[in-house]
């Protein structure tokens, strides 16, 4: 009788209504979706316009007395510095989606979002442009400044159009939610909750950020993206990308060029790879330390490694590292300081120039006393990148563009401010 009664309680349980093994619930998210614009206005917007305040800081080139300034996302200023305490703005190369440039041979080269373009600067002041290699940086895509993660079913639908920037976007899905059960005498109970909808909201994606860098040895144009290094051939008047981009890692973020090797500047260290073959790079090695963003500076087999904490930089490290790379393969620690929140450095003749609370200037030829020959600290800016060249000192900062005079090393002096920003 007691198991005709268990039997019957368990075939009423199956019976009853409305025992379901799952919940459904909406819920809502938010997202970047896409701004497009056709592929035909995207690359028929290059245009050489008289000059414009600059706005916000990017990166710099100089090339035979002038400042190449990016304005994130809409082109490059062109600054005759022929005399550093009076730079001139002259021009400005409307370019969408610039973030990286380098110049050889009176040649401009410059990505705008997936395309590498090119102008012929012979006159700065009036650049002519001369050529555009499409879809040669397939995962370039504006940088949302929210934190929010991106639609990528959305990025996926570009059907030929060019992705230009982000809108916020709510989105509502319908989660279903699986409940396990288990079986008491007292009847069902219900543990934890299962999901089978994907976190971000059916497919969208988080981005941390990235930093794309060009470099150039001898004929060749090494760019990297994400974590891609692409090559061209620039010995033609119409550059040729090499091969496959070659898979390197480790989301570079900067590369330098230092005899025949491009050091590399990633989340978790330096890589090093050899251009003795410029078509065929090639591993040498990789020295690693605490996440953080980091640009690497060469000068007499010496490595200078700026270590910087921040939202899109890792954890919490902020130390200047210097190594000695005369063996490529085998890099050796030299030391390692500890800074404040450094961005870029550059390296002059043993003069080091580091871009932490302002602009510190030390005197690095021996590396395991730079920080008691602090040579000059300017407090007053916000630098952000530096070039040392001829006894002149560029830097970019938050506010403007600094030039010092460091040809006596024991009274360095400003020579002029080029405003940035209102």
């Amino acid at each position: 009788m007691k198991n005709l009664n268990f039997l019957l309680l368990i075939a009423g349980l199956l019976l009853l209504p409305g025992c379901k093994d799952y919940v459904d619930e909406y819920v809502t998210y938010t997202v970047n979706e896409p701004v497009f614009m056709s592929a035909s206005e995207f690359r028929s917007s290059v245009d050489v316009e008289q000059p414009k305040p600059i706005e916000k800081q990017g990166k710099i080139v100089f090339y035979n007395d002038y400042l190449y300034i990016s304005q994130p996302e809409k082109g490059i200023h062109v600054i005759d510095n022929r005399d550093p305490s009076n730079p001139r703005n002259i021009a400005f190369l409307e370019l969408l989606g610039n973030a990286d440039m380098h110049v050889r041979d009176n040649v401009l080269y410059a990505d705008s979002y997936i395309d590498l373009v090119w102008f012929d600067i012979t006159d700065p002041a009036k650049p002519v442009f001369k050529g555009r290699k499409e879809e040669v940086f397939p995962q370039a895509f504006p940088i949302p400044e929210n934190g929010y993660g991106i639609d990528s079913e959305k990025l996926m639908d570009r059907d030929n159009n060019i992705v230009v920037g982000w809108k916020l976007v709510e989105k509502k899905v319908l989660v279903r939610n699986y409940k396990p059960r288990w079986w008491s005498w007292g009847g069902v109970t219900e543990d934890k909750v299962y999901s089978d909808a994907a976190s971000n909201g059916g497919g969208g994606v988080g981005v941390a950020g990235s930093m794309s860098r060009f470099a150039i040895y001898q004929d060749n144009l090494y760019t990297v993206m994400n974590n891609q290094l692409g090559i061209f051939d620039l010995s033609k008047e119409v550059p040729e990308k090499i091969g496959e981009d070659l898979h390197v890692g480790f989301s570079v973020e900067t590369i330098f060029s230092y005899k025949n090797c491009l050091f590399m500047g990633t989340p978790t260290g330096m890589i090093i790879y050899s251009v003795e073959n410029p078509l065929k790079p090639e591993y040498q090695s990789m020295i690693t330390h605490a996440f953080g963003c980091d640009p690497v500076v060469v000068e007499n087999d010496i490595a200078y490694v700026t270590v910087r904490s921040g939202t899109f930089c890792g954890q919490n490290a902020n130390e200047l590292i210097i190594v000695d790379v005369s063996d490529v393969k085998k890099p050796n620690h030299i030391v390692t300081y500890g800074m404040k929140g450094p961005k870029g450095l550059g390296i002059d003749n043993g003069i080091l120039f580091v871009c932490d609370e302002g602009l510190k200037i030390f005197d690095a030829k021996d590396p395991q006393t730079i920080m008691a020959n602090k040579l000059a600290h300017f407090a007053d800016i916000d630098g952000f990148d530096v070039i040392p060249f001829n006894n002149v000192l560029m830097v970019i900062a938050e506010d403007g563009i600094y030039q010092y005079d460091y040809s006596d090393v024991k009274s360095i002096r400003r020579l002029s401010r080029l405003p940035i920003g209102k």
